[in-house]
């Protein structure tokens, strides 16, 4: 059975770890976008009844309301 021959450095497990979390990061921002062209109506690529949007509205207005708060922390 493969077995490492050395321990991963403590910088090299930090620049994998940050990339793992940019990637996340990336993913949210593009649905946050996504969401954020559905609730204005900006979206061509979705349809989205009239309901919903209210729906995407408010939750796009909590997350706006975190982000403030993270960023003031």
């Amino acid at each position: 059975m493969a077995v490492p021959k050395k321990r991963t450095s403590a910088s090299k497990k930090r620049i994998r770890k940050n990339s793992w979390k940019a990637k996340g990061y990336g993913t949210a921002l593009k649905a946050f976008s996504l969401g954020k062209s559905l609730s204005t109506g900006n979206s061509k690529s979705f349809f989205v009844p009239k309901n919903s949007l209210k729906v995407l509205k408010r939750i796009i207005k909590n997350l706006n309301n975190l982000n403030r708060l993270k960023s003031k922390n």
